[in-house]
């Protein structure tokens, strides 16, 4: 298998991240071809490379960190990419590549690390102050739905030392229905069993009749979403959860001012 085979399917994505680093289509194009021109030269370290699409991201990497780019222009670019450029003008140029390595790309923090070449340390605090960064630009209204009082109050610790508004904790569907028509949030936290026996899934069901909003299911039971038929939510956190996931997971739902998140 060619060379040029193997890396072609990665190019779309590669072209995405590229874009959305850079801050416009132009640049983050021009970044690609420079990268597809020097393995051309070079192909040898592709050769034996146990995984492509690691080593075409971390090659990127390379070449980008030691080159200088320009975020101020943004033409001809999708709608997506220019919102996202707003937001990611805040963050410090290597905090922007962590932050977009693991929620653009899915590269785990292990991979980051090799990726950047970089202990798994400086990686955590990397993804920590884009996090912190981000959530600045998207500060919103929390309403949590939770039954547990202890993981309520970590869950709303945790919100406000990313600078969101937590503007109600509730335990019941009718508590978190009541409190989203009393102010109307601009994320949700829910979990799935509540303390009535009723349903976080459904409450947020309801709450998604009047009005878009992000939704983050934090449950035990992931199974019961994960089921394979819609609806299924794109932002799940299993507990125990860690609170950097928590943090990570927020900043990506609100990063790309996203809304709904549970496919009708």
């Amino acid at each position: 298998m060619s060379l040029a085979f193997e890396i072609a399917p990665h190019l779309p994505f590669l072209r995405r991240f590229s874009r959305a680093l850079t801050g416009n289509q132009h640049s983050g194009d021009a970044y690609v071809a420079a990268l597809l021109e020097t393995i051309i030269a070079d192909p040898s370290g592709y050769d034996t490379a146990p995984n492509i699409r690691l080593s075409l991201y971390r090659s990127y990497c390379t070449l980008w960190e030691s080159a200088s780019f320009d975020m101020k222009h943004r033409r001809n670019t999708p709608e997506w990419e220019t919102a996202a450029g707003r937001n990611l003008d805040a963050v410090a140029p290597q905090a922007r590549e962590v932050f977009l390595l693991t929620a653009v790309e899915g590269f785990s923090l292990a991979e980051v690390s090799q990726i950047l070449k970089q202990s798994a340390h400086n990686i955590q605090d990397l993804l920590d102050e884009a996090s912190h960064d981000l959530a600045e630009q998207v500060a919103t209204d929390v309403l949590i739905i939770e039954d547990e009082p202890i993981i309520a109050l970590d869950l709303e610790a945790l919100m406000e030392s990313l600078g969101h508004r937590v503007t109600g904790v509730a335990r019941t569907e009718k508590e978190a229905l009541r409190m989203a028509s009393s102010k109307r949030p601009g994320l949700v936290l829910a979990d799935i069993q509540l303390a009535d026996g009723s349903s976080g899934i459904d409450a947020v069901k309801k709450m998604l009749e009047n009005f878009e909003v992000p939704v983050i299911f934090i449950t035990a039971f992931p199974e019961r979403l994960l089921t394979g038929e819609k609806p299924e939510p794109a932002f799940l956190i299993t507990k125990p959860f860690v609170p950097d996931m928590v943090k990570a997971m927020v900043s990506q739902a609100l990063f790309f001012d996203t809304k709904s998140k549970l496919a009708s």
